[in-house]
This record gives structure tokens, C-alpha cells and sequence, in this order.
């Protein structure tokens, strides 16, 4: 579902991502570790279209994203690290928009079921977004997704800044949309999380993918020393 092949950037003549081979299929949660400067935040705007490469492929659901731009956004959906609302309308209205947005027209009701699923309560979901914590933005990106029947998610750095009750919820949206079937890229430093929710973990520095490892077969310690023997 999400796949790159060969994939390399450079900028100013710096690479900053070197051949990355990786595939994410669906059902799988595949969870980038690395410091800053490390290529993740690259890695996933490529795939995005918002960059483009200059070596290799990024493809979504089978199909080159910087040949088809437009079409591999229908099965995409988007959380970056601060999920941008619109402040003085309420989850539901906000949800409402971007839906349309995406050529989903929904019920109320309908609009209501995706917000509870993804862990708001109704009345959170009627209150204005400006009141919101990051961690409810989030659940609201979530919903989005689930609207939006996304088959592939990217996340960058979305549990940066959330407390663990919030960032444990998220890890439970996560896992509820790979159980539908979603193929999720999530770029992140939290190494316990990625330990918690991924089917893999891969470690890049310097934009190179270093391991690529199953985190079940690994404790928390196992992981962290095996992060600090690459990045350092």
C-alpha cells in the first residue's frame, strides 16, 4: 500500500534521504525512529507530493505519487504534529468541512458515530475547536480519516507534546485503523510508543534506513539500546 523504491532527496546538493526500499501493507503499523535531520519528515512529504524525488519511487496504493498527484490523494489521509482546526468552528462543523472537502457528504449522525469512534465524546464534538487540547485535535484528525475510509495514513510526530492517557488513546485509534485494514507510516521519537503500537520499526540517521525490526520480539530496553547503537 505504501510503498519506496530506491527513493533519494537532496537539497543544495546535501542528501538527505538515500535510497530508501520500504513497504508498509495493509493492516501493518510501520513506525520511523530517528533524531532530527534524520530524513523522516522527508521520507513522508515525499510520499505526500509535496517534494519531489530525485531518485527512485514513492507510491500509494500501487500507483507513483509524483505521476499521480491528485489520484493517490483520494486514498490518503494526513495527521501532522499540530492538527490545524478551525477555531470558532466545533469538531463536528470542522469534520463536516473536510469531508466535504474530500467529496464525502455525511449525516449528522454519521459525522457524530466518526468523532465518538475516534474517542471524542458528543458533547466535546459540539464545542468550538479553540478549546480544544492537542490531544482532542488529534482525535479529530482521526475522524477525518475514518470519513475520509483513508487505506493509507501518515503521521508526523503526532504524539509529540501529549500526555500518556493521550498519547495511550491515540496508540488505540491507531490500532482500531489498522484493524480496518489502513497501512499506517507514523514518524516519531517516542520510542515507548513505537515499542507499544507498530508492527515494525525502522531506525534512520542521516537519511539512511539503518534496521528495520518487529518490536513484539523486543523489550523496551532491547529497543532503546538498539536505537542509541545506531543514532550515536
Amino acid at each position: 500500500m505504501i510503498k519506496a523504491t530506491q527513493l533519494s532527496k537532496r537539497y543544495d546538493g546535501i542528501t538527505a534521504l538515500h535510497a530508501l526500499d520500504l513497504h508498509v501493507g495493509r493492516g501493518e503499523i510501520f513506525c520511523l525512529l530517528g533524531p532530527n535531520g534524520a530524513g523522516k519528515t522527508t521520507t513522508i512529504n515525499l510520499f505526500l507530493g509535496f517534494l519531489a524525488p530525485d531518485g527512485g519511487t514513492a507510491e500509494i496504493n500501487g500507483l507513483e505519487v509524483s505521476r499521480h498527484l491528485l489520484e493517490t490523494k483520494r486514498y490518503l489521509a494526513y495527521i501532522p504534529e499540530q492538527v490545524n482546526l478551525y477555531r470558532n468552528l466545533s469538531g463536528l462543523e470542522n469534520l463536516a468541512y473536510f469531508s466535504a472537502l474530500a467529496g464525502h457528504a455525511y449525516s449528522r449522525r454519521e459525522l457524530l458515530d466518526f468523532l465518538i469512534e475516534a474517542g471524542l465524546t458528543e458533547a466535546v464534538a459540539m464545542r468550538p475547536a479553540h478549546t480544544y487540547s492537542k490531544g482532542m485535535r488529534q482525535k479529530v484528525g482521526i475522524a477525518a480519516a475514518l470519513a475520509k475510509d483513508a487505506r493509507a495514513l501518515l503521521l508526523d510526530e503526532p504524539t509529540s507534546g501529549l500526555d500518556p492517557a493521550a498519547s495511550h488513546e491515540f496508540s488505540q485509534s491507531l490500532r482500531k485503523l489498522a484493524e480496518r485494514g489502513v497501512a499506517v507510516l507514523m514518524t516519531t521519537h517516542d520510542l515507548y510508543r513505537a515499542q507499544d503500537v507498530a508492527s515494525r520499526v525502522g531506525i534512520m540517521k542521516q537519511g539512511r534506513l539503518l534496521t528495520v525490526q518487529a518490536p513484539g520480539e523486543l523489550s523496551h530496553a532491547d529497543l532503546e539500546s538498539l536505537y542509541l547503537e545506531h543514532v550515536q
